[in-house]
């Protein structure tokens, strides 16, 4: 019994634990590459970049520095640099949506290519519990508990948040269920007066013509 209940945590973890997202990517000069992801109000979320250096024994030139601005679904900045060789970023989402991270290079001649290593963490990610177990001097097991605890935490806010989106679905379904009945209604009361007035026309016209 025991076993089962940690085998569904895990799986409950694994499903609705926010994102934890690592990527290497290449980006070519004048090339714009943008990457979302979808938070929830007031989470915590961080993010660190920096670009790849081709040779670590020289400093990195300027034409392979890049720029980099975060933005919400509703077009708030966020974050911004310009021509920086690495940065960091950390907010509380005010606004629910996608959260945009674009990346580019000025236009260089002839074209370079960057690579860019990108760590963006939300929610209960973005808490380093190693550092906290090195600040706090605690054990191994009071560590697993606090981690655990907040995992759990964010587990429950994440099942209250797709309820929510769950009432949200509903009650747009409803409002579509009675617009389509509605609409069906008029579809049908305007046929019926179509074929009524073609009806009356058509006895009309066989009347004068004494056919009937």
């Amino acid at each position: 019994m025991i076993l089962r209940s940690v085998l569904v945590l895990v799986l409950l973890v694994g499903i609705l634990s926010p994102a934890s997202e690592s990527l290497r990517f290449e980006l070519q000069s004048s090339q714009t590459k943008c990457i979302a992801e979808d938070i929830k109000s007031n989470s915590m979320t961080v993010g660190k970049y920096h670009v790849v250096k081709p040779n670590e024994d020289h400093p990195l030139p300027d034409s392979h520095k890049l720029s980099v601005r975060v933005t919400s679904s509703y077009g708030n900045n966020f974050h911004s640099a310009e021509k920086v060789e690495s940065g960091q970023f950390a907010f509380t989402a005010s606004e629910q949506g996608d959260y945009t991270a674009c990346f580019w290079v000025p236009e260089h001649s002839p074209q370079i290519t960057v690579t860019v290593d990108f760590d963006w963490r939300t929610g209960v990610h973005t808490k380093d519990w190693t550092n906290v177990a090195k600040k706090g001097q605690v054990d191994a097991m009071e560590l697993e508990l606090k981690n655990l605890f907040d995992t759990v935490q964010s587990i429950h806010e994440e099942m209250f948040y797709l309820r929510a989106r769950e009432e949200e679905m509903q009650e747009l379904n409803k409002a579509t269920t009675s617009k389509m009945f509605w609409l069906s209604f008029l579809s049908l009361f305007l046929c019926l007066s179509v074929a009524g007035l073609q009806f009356w026309h058509l006895k009309s016209f066989f009347e004068k013509k004494k056919l009937i």
